[in-house]
């Protein structure tokens, strides 16, 4: 690369790194901090931790179900989710881009025997309709009964897609048809209620079950929860046992995820803002690609044209705008994501779209 390049790039190093890689990469807020500090704590197995107490009431309160539990990650609430819904073997109904059939690890097949039917997921992160209410399956003794149907909501690989309560509603009345649950992983379920201006109780009374991160764009340090019908989630605790989440004086994590939930939504429609003015920007840049009309929460997906006018290699792009302190991912489907997040400002928007042209402009090495 060039040596003015290489000055352009250390001048917009010089500050601290935005790191868009993913909104799990927050840090809890002072006020997260305190509370957690000087958080009350019992053994939450023995139901003795105070605090959990709290959280768990409040987080049901919070989506209109009866009950809720509290839990280490998302991803083990999706797998509770799936064993405490389905009998071993049972089929789990999925979509083809959905987290829980790309990034849990097979948990449900290798834990409960569930594999997962795949079904196509479109572009704005529903599912293919017609192959849906084909994927129904079990009264023929040959073929695995279906146990489930999980939806996402907002659907992380299709960029942050809302699914409105309609749509939630309409992909669960094959399932309903069939007598069957639907469970959602609305790991970012609140961005997608802040984006509609819903209450977020509104899309979660469209599933049986649903969890949702305090993780992520709600910033407390760990944790996740799991909500349903009393008896449902009475259920999911021996679940949680199984997978070892049974955790004891976990009050001091459940303080941060209180105030996740009283004090941390609202301020969600920021990162959809920072968001939007980044794809806007990103779509000003020559040899990107990106849809900015498609950009709804906080997260999106772009490329780079290649001299063919076909898509282009990400790579030095991602290792460009590193070296400018710029943090994105770069996916093996070709596509850059950048998330937004408590803590990225419009300053820093800024100074990643300023990267990212710097970037385009340096002659690559072959």
């Amino acid at each position: 690369m060039s040596s003015s390049y290489e000055a352009r790039v250390g001048a917009l190093a010089g500050g601290p790194k935005i790191d868009l890689r993913s909104d799990t990469v927050t840090h809890p807020t002072p006020a997260m901090r305190e509370a957690m500090y000087r958080a009350e704590v019992g053994d939450d197995v023995y139901g003795e931790d105070p605090t959990v107490n709290r959280l768990e009431e409040l987080a049901a309160e919070t989506v209109g179900k009866e009950a809720a539990l509290f839990v280490p990650s998302g991803a083990m609430g999706n797998t509770i989710a799936i064993l405490t819904h389905c009998r071993r073997g049972d089929e789990v109904i999925a979509g083809d881009r959905s987290h829980v059939y790309l990034y849990e690890v097979g948990g449900a097949a290798r834990l409960n025997g569930s594999a997962i039917r795949s079904v196509p997921t479109l572009a704005d992160g529903t599912l293919d309709r017609a192959r849906l209410a084909r994927a129904f399956q079990g009264e023929d003794i040959h073929e695995a009964r279906t146990g489930l149907l999980c939806v996402e909501d907002t659907h992380n690989m299709c960029g942050g897609r809302v699914l409105p309560p309609e749509t939630l509603r309409e992909l669960a009345a094959p399932a309903r048809a069939h007598g069957l649950p639907v469970h959602m992983d609305g790991a970012r379920v609140f961005n997608a209620a802040v984006a509609l201006g819903l209450p977020v109780s509104a899309l979660a009374a469209e599933v049986d079950s649903v969890m949702f991160c305090l993780s992520k764009g709600l910033s407390a340090p760990v944790g996740s929860m799991l909500a349903g019908s009393r008896a449902y989630v009475e259920e999911a605790r021996r679940g949680r046992k199984l997978l070892g989440g049974g955790m004891r004086q976990a009050g001091i994590l459940a303080a941060a995820g209180i105030l996740s939930l009283t004090e941390m939504v609202d301020r969600l429609a920021e990162d959809h803002a920072n968001a939007k003015t980044l794809a806007d920007g990103l779509a000003n840049i020559p040899g990107i690609t990106i849809a900015p009309e498609t950009v709804e929460t906080n997260i999106l997906f772009f490329g780079v044209r290649g001299a063919d006018g076909q898509p282009g290699d990400v790579t030095p792009l991602v290792t460009a705008a590193a070296s400018a302190g710029v943090l994105f991912s770069g996916g093996d489907d070709g596509r850059i994501r950048a998330v937004t997040h408590y803590g990225i400002t419009a300053a820093d928007i800024d100074r990643a779209l300023a990267a990212v042209a710097e970037a385009m402009k340096a002659p690559v090495k072959r």
